[in-house]
């Protein structure tokens, strides 16, 4: 299989699809704010999610239930204005689109409408069958997320690997190749076995991106405070740090007060 890469200017959902036909393997990272996606989409980076997630590195809250709606789309706009390259998908946050198709789709048109994102993800497979025909039969684009999904953190009472038993693992599979028959694009699958994300890839025609499910998968995507280290204290194995900005950030901090109370800074130079 080809592993040729193609430029693109403006990475769309085809264009994953794409991808994972050539073999060219899909970057994703997380992106909340104006001047940090700026730099990952000036990095490359294919796909940019505006996740959930805000609400435990933006908010500081101990899992993803608490962020709203309204605080999705002000997180995602911000992300959209700096963009120009990569597919911006945001998530839609607990409590939007499980238990009515009808508040689904309005959750997702008002995403699309007053942010200007590119796509929606949502949490589950069966389960959520309804609300995700409907938000695509408006032609907005869904991503499906199976595996260890954050938002039922107390249905499954733990961050450990989900689907190692054979029936979640069969029920994966189902999920998975129920929501491409639905219309889905793509498919995060979040902490599960290797093998089982190698069978899920092979058998879907729409890319899979892993986070803690392994090499097999069409593309990876972290979060980007994990990434950079400015969040020291979550140690998961998938997770690999590029930089440690905690240390970094917290001693030029720390150097920056020094100064202010030795008064070296400013210098004379510094000032007009």
């Amino acid at each position: 299989m080809s592993t040729a890469k193609k430029e693109y200017k403006r990475v769309t959902v085809k264009s994953l699809v794409d991808m994972k036909q050539q073999g060219e393997k899909i970057s994703m990272l997380t992106a909340y704010d104006y001047s940090m996606a700026k730099i990952v989409d000036g990095a490359n980076v294919d796909v940019i999610l505006v996740g959930d997630s805000a609400s435990n590195v933006m908010a500081g809250h101990e899992t993803t239930l608490p962020i709203t709606l309204d605080q999705m789309i002000y997180h995602a706009s911000s992300v959209i204005r700096a963009v120009t390259r990569a597919l911006v998908v945001v998530d839609i946050p607990f409590g939007f689109y499980q238990s009515d198709p009808k508040e689904a789709l309005r959750s997702a048109i008002r995403i699309m409408k007053e942010s200007g994102a590119h796509a929606v993800k949502v949490e589950g497979g069966s389960e959520i069958k309804e609300s995700v025909k409907r938000i695509l039969n408006a032609g907005i684009p869904v991503m499906g997320h199976l595996g260890l999904t954050p938002q039922a953190i107390y249905k499954f009472g733990t961050y450990t690997v989900r689907a190692k038993d054979k029936d979640e693992a069969e029920k994966l599979i189902e999920d998975a190749k129920l929501l491409e028959r639905l219309g889905c694009f793509g498919i995060v699958l979040e902490k599960i076995p290797a093998e089982l994300t190698k069978k899920v890839s092979e058998e879907l025609s729409i890319p899979t991106i892993s986070i803690g499910g392994g090499g097999y998968a069409d593309g990876q995507v972290l979060v980007i405070h994990d990434l950079l280290g400015m969040t020291h204290e979550f140690n998961p194995r998938f997770l690999r740090r590029y930089m440690n900005l905690y240390e970094d950030m917290s001693e030029a901090i720390s150097k920056y007060v020094a100064d202010v109370k030795s008064r070296d800074f400013p210098s004379e130079e510094e000032q007009y």
